[in-house]
């Protein structure tokens, strides 16, 4: 197996495959990249047994530059080959597998020889059957992710709920995730669905792809088997098993009435929260308060910590009706579900200081919904 390519470019691949490859496992030959190379081109795999990930680099594209001598496919350590690769001081560089897979690595006048291990011992990546799939488009798709994965749990005691639960069905796609104390959920209308599907992928699965779809304009194929669910998009593929059990019913959870509304930038309330959470951070409780008068039309915005003092602030609203509330919550979880909305007008629905509250956008609450539970305090 021989081959020269330009060492930026194979980087860039490189770089993507590697958020699948661990540093330690118990399977030691997935801490290593999987290099299969064809007269067609250079196929990268790197997995951890719960994502997988590949990438072909075909000869077709110039910018590799990939010029095949010898097929044949090695497994070499991901981590030191990386790091040699980023380091060599050509712009192209020749791989080289010799005898008993040792692999010489050549640019300039620079050379390294790596121990390779057998492409044959390295696991089969599964299969998933060409049907059942669907198209997405990535920013939509990157969109829906930074706006459930927040709220996934990061507890192990309940597996089920470190995921996102996707249902797809005729009516389009609908994701939620929650940890008990908040909820996210994201609705998609889809066209053409012809199946129904009820699927959780864990969260850590969809914060790497979510890295990996950011900037890409192009559409994401997903398809689903009973354990796997296969992303594809342009020359790479992101394999992520299921998460198995049944998700718990969300439905019921969201309040479908208000006793308070109040309806400002979603980026003001977040710099303020981020200001009053500099005091909660230095409490024990780790709570910010919020007094909302509407006969005033005032909403106060304060936190204390005993050991540093105190803050309060008026918040610059658009408009605020119904009864008067008293309500502390989480800054944490307010600072991610604020950040999730960008920049945007937002609603947020109040019905007692000991229920839960919902957000959503002020134009858009059926494509977009959050809920936070709010923390009970004794003034």
């Amino acid at each position: 197996m021989k081959f020269t390519i330009n060492r930026t470019a194979f980087l860039r691949y490189f770089n993507d495959v590697s958020r699948a490859i661990p540093s330690k496992t118990a399977i030691s030959i997935l801490t290593g990249l999987k290099l299969d190379l064809t007269n067609d081109g250079l196929q990268l795999t790197g997995s951890n047994a719960d994502i997988s990930i590949e990438s072909f680099l075909p000869v077709s594209d110039e910018e590799l530059d990939l010029q095949v001598e010898s097929v044949g496919a090695v497994v070499l350590s991901a981590r030191f080959f990386g790091e040699v690769v980023k380091r060599l001081p050509d712009e192209t560089f020749t791989f080289d597998v010799q005898d008993n897979f040792q692999t010489v690595l050549t640019s300039g006048q620079s050379e390294f020889t790596i121990n390779g291990f057998d492409a044959n011992n390295y696991p089969r990546l599964p299969e998933i059957e060409e049907q059942n799939e669907l198209k997405i488009n990535a920013d939509i798709l990157h969109d829906l992710i930074n706006q459930t994965v927040l709220a996934v749990s990061n507890q192990e005691s309940r597996p089920i709920l470190t995921g996102v639960h996707f249902l797809i069905d005729g009516n389009g796609l609908l994701a939620v995730a929650t940890d008990s104390h908040r909820l996210a959920q994201r609705r998609l209308d889809l066209e053409n669905i012809t199946g129904t599907y009820n699927l959780v992928i864990p969260g850590k699965s969809l914060l790497e792809l979510g890295r990996m779809l950011a900037d890409l304009k192009e559409d994401v194929s997903l398809k689903i088997n009973e354990n796997q669910v296969l992303f594809s998009f342009g020359n790479t593929k992101f394999y992520s098993r299921l998460l198995e059990g049944n998700y718990p019913d969300t439905t019921k959870l969201i309040p479908t009435d208000a006793n308070t509304t109040l309806q400002l930038a979603a980026g003001d309330l977040l710099s303020a929260i981020d200001r009053a959470s500099l005091l909660s951070h230095a409490s024990r409780s780790n709570v910010v308060r919020l007094i909302l008068n509407p006969a005033n039309n005032v909403a106060t915005l304060s936190s204390t910590s005993p050991d540093v003092g105190t803050t309060e602030e008026n918040l610059q609203i658009a408009t605020l009706s119904g009864e008067e509330l008293d309500i502390s919550f989480n800054p944490d979880y307010m600072k991610d579900a604020l950040r999730a909305f960008g920049a945007t007008d937002i609603i947020l629905a109040f019905t007692t200081n000991l229920r839960p509250f919902t957000l959503y956008p002020s134009e858009d609450k059926e494509h977009y919904i959050q809920l936070i539970t709010p923390v009970r305090t004794f003034n």
